[in-house]
């Protein structure tokens, strides 16, 4: 149960709407993957007013992440501490009533503790973890919010930083009717991640890709755009500095035929 709302702490975004501090308070997001991007979800959740989270990573904390991992210190790589303790340290220092779930394991050993989410953030390597988290999400209606970048270096140019924020809706376009996961991109994950080293990241595109991804979110959960109906698709060329809708959702049909919805798992759906 979480305490009261004081609705002044939120004046500032009360532009969401009169009840969206309560649909935000009440609301279950579930991150798989607290690296880079992760770390900088749960820590904008918590200032926004996210009340409740599931948390899942079995890894600890090593110094090459200090470069990009929101909260984390050096005395947290001297004592190897886990990557979810220190997301839930960080939540709990700006909202000390939160509830947080934290499951050391991956997330497809628990998949009871994804069905119970209402939204879930996949900040995970590779496509085929980007495949297996998205058809779990979809089998139980859970929208399912994907970010990821990439550092490349075309023959005889400066490395290229590229990234995406992709909303898979139940019903509509998935990642595979995006183009995003592919036959050929499965078939290449067992090569290097990308030409500038193994998982190449960045503080500032992570910051940046997370941030939209977090505002994806919080659309979701209050409609106060009231224009997000559908899947989402944006890119992020970190050498320029831009966002900007993929063309390729402009050739992604409406309805999709990967995930229908009589094969959905039972939904029990609930108020916010």
């Amino acid at each position: 149960m979480n305490p009261p709302i004081d609705q002044s702490a939120f004046s500032r975004q009360s532009f969401l709407g009169p009840n969206s501090q309560q649909h935000i308070a009440a609301c279950v997001v579930g991150i798989a993957g607290l690296g880079g991007g992760g770390s900088h979800i749960v820590q904008q959740l918590a200032h926004i007013g996210f009340m409740n989270y599931v948390l899942f990573d079995r890894d600890a904390i090593e110094e090459s992440n200090l470069n990009r991992l929101v909260g984390g210190t050096m005395q947290d790589v001297i004592d190897k501490r886990l990557k979810i303790e220190i997301a839930r340290r960080l939540i709990l220092g700006i909202r000390p009533g939160a509830n947080v779930r934290v499951i050391a394991d991956v997330w497809q050993n628990q998949p009871e503790a994804v069905k119970g989410c209402d939204i879930v953030f996949g900040c995970v390597d590779g496509f085929d973890q980007r495949r297996q988290l998205e058809a779990t999400t979809r089998r139980f209606l859970i929208p399912i919010i994907d970010i990821g970048m990439d550092v490349y270096r075309p023959p005889g140019c400066a490395p290229s930083i590229s990234g995406q924020v992709i909303l898979s809706m139940p019903g509509h376009a998935c990642m595979t009717c995006m183009g995003v996961l592919n036959e050929r991109n499965l078939a290449k994950e067992a090569a290097a991640y990308g030409d500038a080293g193994a998982h190449p990241q960045v503080v500032w595109s992570n910051g940046v890709l997370a941030s939209i991804a977090v505002g994806v979110a919080v659309d979701l959960v209050t409609d106060w755009s009231q224009t997000l109906r559908g899947s989402v698709y944006l890119s992020h060329r970190g050498n320029l500095g831009t966002v900007a809708v993929d063309p390729t959702l402009c050739f992604a049909p409406c309805t999709c035929c990967h995930f229908p919805l009589r094969e959905a798992g039972p939904v029990a759906f609930r108020p916010l």
